[in-house]
């Protein structure tokens, strides 16, 4: 027994979970990779840019409607062998995108990681959430989450810098051999989730026993849909992502043509943007356990506030800088607060946390296809704009949380002794 379980303070997060984040970073990497060699895949493949924009798009497709697909014919099957025939057929869809030689070859592999990626999202997330005390949810997610903001201020550049200097399929083939790294990690040291037996003394369970999640059928999954402040919540995760994407879909030109930005200082300001989200990304989840629904407030009430300086001052440099700095701070990195209140909602059911990533992922679809939509209409000024009305509608959709007391803080899970327990304790 820990001294942390009488002290109060909060249990580890298990090294499983840092493990997971591997993965999330594998499937990062893979999902930015095309966005860093357009032009070589371009000339390849025999088309032009705005057919590869497209893959882009594809892969958020797929992972948005089939990756709850894929986590229903997984349905039965135990989190840690679900997550590896999860990590095979994305293995299969890189080592197929490496060796496309046709742009309908590498649409088919980018179908395949697509929907691979989103359910393995679905999967870790309700994995690192079943291995921990319910009071660290929200740290475990921001430790699997680390892997994400990773991905964006390593995999990207890594993944361009390796296609740059020995061809774009070299990119691919590096993402299958980390996979095949992150695989082999998980099968060595993630477990399945231990729900304790009701037989086991009340002292020797440092959780209550809970129904498995891997067990529960589509039926009562599918329950937790209709519960209104579980819709709530997903419709405000959309919103949230949304406002974000809105305006980094669009980061590189709006730093060069608005802000004035030589193109050779786009690369160092992305990795400061990176860094801003790897800062908030920590801070986030060491406040979403306890004050989830404050933490997502004052972070969509200030991402308004920074997207709206961002509309207003891009024109100067400091400012631009200042105010991007402030949306990778109070942007994406609210993923660990918004998945513990769809947890609090709905539960920590797989089906949950992949429909979760589904209308995540639905974010960044909205922010980037309407961006694109008013940008071409009316300037690169509209989707910053865009990020600000969606922002406000996020601030909208969190506000009732912070009356539901279903929503609240869980105490911190204590063990007493034994020969202290008192009969009708």
């Amino acid at each position: 027994m820990s001294s942390s379980e009488f002290s109060g303070r909060a249990p580890a997060v298990p090294t499983a979970v840092y493990v997971l984040a591997a993965g999330v970073f594998a499937m990062v990497t893979s999902e930015f990779a095309v966005a860093g060699l357009m032009p070589q895949l371009a000339d390849s493949l025999d088309t032009d840019i705005a057919q590869i924009g497209y893959l882009v798009t594809i892969f958020a497709v797929a992972m948005a409607f089939g990756g709850p697909l894929l986590i229903l014919a997984l349905l039965r099957v135990p989190p840690k062998a679900a997550i590896m025939v999860v990590f095979a057929i994305f293995f299969a869809g890189n080592l197929l995108a490496a060796l496309a030689s046709s742009y309908a070859v590498m649409v088919v592999a980018r179908i395949v990681t697509g929907i691979a990626a989103q359910a393995f999202f679905g999967l870790a997330v309700s994995l690192c959430m079943q291995l921990v005390d319910p009071s660290v949810r929200g740290r475990a997610v921001s430790v699997a989450m680390s892997g994400l903001m990773l991905g964006t201020l390593l995999g990207l550049p890594l993944a361009t810098f390796i296609g740059g200097r020995l061809g774009w399929q070299a990119a691919f083939w590096s993402v299958a051999v980390l996979t095949a790294v992150a695989a082999a990690l998980t099968l060595g040291l993630v477990r399945n989730p231990r729900h304790p037996d009701e037989s086991e003394p009340a002292a020797a369970r440092a959780v209550p026993a809970a129904s498995d999640p891997a067990t529960e059928t589509f039926t009562e999954q599918l329950r937790a849909f209709r519960r209104p402040r579980l819709l709530l919540a997903l419709v405000s995760s959309t919103l949230i992502i949304g406002a974000t994407f809105s305006v980094f879909s669009f980061l590189a030109p709006i730093l060069t043509r608005v802000s004035g930005f030589p193109e050779g200082s786009v690369p160092l300001l992305l990795l400061a943007y990176g860094a801003a989200t790897l800062v908030g990304n920590f801070v986030v989840g060491r406040l979403a356990d306890r004050h989830t629904v404050p933490t997502l407030l004052a972070g969509t009430v200030l991402n308004t506030v920074f997207l709206l300086g961002f509309a207003l001052g891009t024109g100067s440099q400091p400012l631009a800088i200042l105010f991007m700095l402030g949306i990778g701070l109070v942007g994406v990195t609210m993923n660990p607060a918004m998945a513990v209140r769809v947890q609090r909602a709905g539960g920590t059911g797989v089906l949950v946390n992949t429909v979760h990533t589904s209308f995540i992922t639905f974010g960044v679809v909205l922010g980037s296809a309407f961006g694109s939509r008013l940008l071409a209409e009316y300037g690169l000024r509209a989707p910053i704009i865009l990020g600000a009305v969606l922002a406000v509608l996020a601030v909208a959709a969190v506000l009732p949380a912070a009356r539901d007391p279903r929503l609240r803080p869980p105490v911190l899970t204590t063990v007493v002794p034994a020969e202290k327990q008192t009969v009708g304790a």
